[in-house]
């Protein structure tokens, strides 16, 4: 809370001058920790400002703890509220100099999914969910666009936000989801201004990782297009009792740490500064063509029995189609479909009943097998046909073109391939659909080399010879 804190007010001289008044609001208040924090720290870097706490809680124990603490720090009690802050804001019309939270990790939405669904059919980019929704599992991007939703204009002096998460936020969803479309817009409108990594075993009831998000809609000149990601896994002290799982915490000289590495804004190895495209991917659909190779086997005529079309025909006519088929010769091997197609409706053509455009098709799926050596399917205007087992997706960095990329990664490996022009991003209308993701780990990712051959086998036989020692030892 401390480090959260500091990290959301650092800097802040300009609104903390004397005789001004600002405002702190929590949207999942708890008993009020964030917000007394935050008082805390103005009062101990400025003079002669008054702090107004606002918050919400869901829990009502909390909530009444919450209330309590506000009136004995002198403050108006009737802003903070009791209730769902995602179902039910009751401070709707409000906005915020600095908002602080610690929303609950991978709680799942589902009890007010239907009045946060509405409002972002209903409101769009008006109400609070308008860029998308996150998987029903997982309500913390729900938290940090209502925090969002709450910022000042930027010609007001804007707003600041510090919220706490896990990390699923950073990279769950691929593109095109709520997850994606949600990290989309807070990047391309850059809010935000940096992400610290802390150390894991930091909370009573979990042992995850978690993530300081730092967001601002009123960035200083050299923080603008960037993000600043600080790796602070290491930054911790041991507890000397351990809490449930909280075994470890953020002492005041890492604090201290960690703040002069952000205000520092410098690249080190615990800080990485990268614009905010680097983060952004356009991911394509490469197409290769269908090959197929059809035979009229006994092995093949048996799969006819399990297409779902042809199931809907009586016993007697599924008979007669068996027979039908068998007529063409068993040995002979086709490697295009249209002449196989040719002498399959001439061999159908005696029956009395006459199969529809699916079940033609599940017959062909019945006695077709996909081999390389075959001529490539075509549609009716001679168009390849796309193969869906052989689909796949490749994700283009938004820095280079889509062509350069194809013509470099994939074309010499797969020179059939082709990408699927239809999949297009709804929003620039160009092929390839918008995706960011944050991938923290791999940014301080270390390789480690293994260690010599020589070295393990050395362990390996001392290990050895230890356990023969103690063996020889128990049969004395």
């Amino acid at each position: 809370v401390h480090l959260t804190t500091s990290l959301v007010l650092t800097g802040q001289d300009d609104k903390l001058k004397p005789h001004s008044i600002v405002t702190i609001y929590d949207p999942t208040a708890g008993t009020g920790g964030f917000l007394s924090e935050g008082e805390e720290y103005i009062q101990q870097v400025s003079q002669q400002v008054s702090v107004r706490l606002f918050g919400q809680e869901l829990n009502p124990e909390s909530y009444a703890i919450c209330k309590a603490d506000m009136l004995i720090k002198g403050q108006e009690v009737d802003s903070i509220k009791l209730g769902n802050t995602l179902s039910d804001d009751q401070l709707a019309s409000t906005r915020f100099d600095y908002m602080l939270s610690n929303p609950p990790f991978g709680v799942e939405w589902k009890k007010v999914q239907k009045q946060v669904t509405d409002e972002h059919k209903t409101k769009g980019f008006e109400g609070r969910f308008g860029p998308g929704l996150p998987r029903v599992s997982d309500g913390s991007l729900l938290f940090l666009m209502h925090l969002v939703s709450k910022m000042r204009d930027p010609r007001e002096g804007g707003s600041r936000i510090g919220i706490i998460l896990n990390g699923s936020p950073l990279f769950t969803g691929g593109a095109g989801s709520g997850e994606s479309e949600i990290r989309r817009y807070l990047l391309e409108h850059d809010m935000v201004e940096a992400i610290v990594a802390l150390p894991t075993d930091m909370f009573y009831n979990t042992g995850i990782a978690t993530y300081v998000w730092v967001l601002s809609n009123n960035k200083p000149a050299e923080r603008q297009g960037k993000v600043q990601l600080i790796n602070a896994v290491d930054r911790y002290s041991k507890m000397r009792k351990s809490l449930g799982s909280k075994r470890q915490y953020i002492d005041d000289a890492n604090i201290e740490d960690i703040v002069r590495l952000y205000g520092a804004f410098e690249e080190k190895d615990e800080s990485k500064i990268f614009p905010t495209t680097a983060f952004g991917y356009r991911r394509i659909t490469v197409e290769r063509p269908l090959q197929l190779n059809f035979q009229a086997s006994p092995e093949r005529l048996a799969k006819l029995a399990e297409e779902k079309p042809l199931q809907k025909l009586d016993d007697d006519q599924q008979q007669a189609l068996h027979e039908a088929i068998a007529t063409l010769d068993a040995g002979t091997l086709y490697r295009n479909r249209d002449a196989f197609t040719q002498d399959l409706k001439a061999a159908l053509k005696p029956l009395d009943f006459k199969l529809g455009a699916p079940q033609l098709k599940a017959v062909l799926n019945a006695l077709s097998e996909r081999d390389e050596e075959a001529d490539v399917c075509t549609d009716k205007h001679g168009n390849p046909e796309a193969d869906s087992s052989l689909r796949d997706n490749e994700n283009v960095p938004l820095g280079e073109t889509v062509d350069d990329y194809f013509q470099r990664e994939v074309t010499p490996h797969v020179p059939d391939a082709w990408i699927d022009q239809s999949k297009c991003d709804e929003q620039d209308g160009e092929v390839g659909i918008v995706g960011y993701e944050i991938p923290f780990n791999r940014h301080f990712y270390v390789f480690q080399p293994p260690r010599p051959l020589e070295e393990i086998d050395a362990d390996l036989k001392a290990c050895t010879d230890k356990i023969k020692a103690m063996i020889e030892g128990l049969s004395a």
